[in-house]
């Protein structure tokens, strides 16, 4: 229950930033997909930044915190690496 309170908290800090820049809701398509995207790309680079600060560097940082494919695992996928994303 607690991914599904985190998701609908993220929707509505996203629909207030929507409201405050004007854009409607849904937004056009393009527009929203280039906000999806910023959205994949925004939870690689915090986890970047957070081993930056902790000391690493940029290309160790990377390595080890963008393991997961930014636009996520296709179907079928049987990597060793492969998890379950909300785990």
């Amino acid at each position: 229950m607690k991914p599904y309170l985190i998701a609908l908290a993220a929707g509505l800090l996203v629909g207030g930033i929507y409201s405050l820049l004007g854009v409607k809701s849904p937004a056009p398509p393009a527009i929203a997909l280039i906000g999806l995207l910023g959205i994949l790309l925004g939870e690689q680079v915090v986890p970047i930044v957070r081993s930056v600060i902790a000391g690493e560097t940029v290309a160790t940082a990377i390595a080890t915190t963008c393991t997961e494919p930014v636009l996520g695992r296709l179907p079928g996928d049987t990597s060793a690496t492969a998890r379950p994303r909300d785990a």
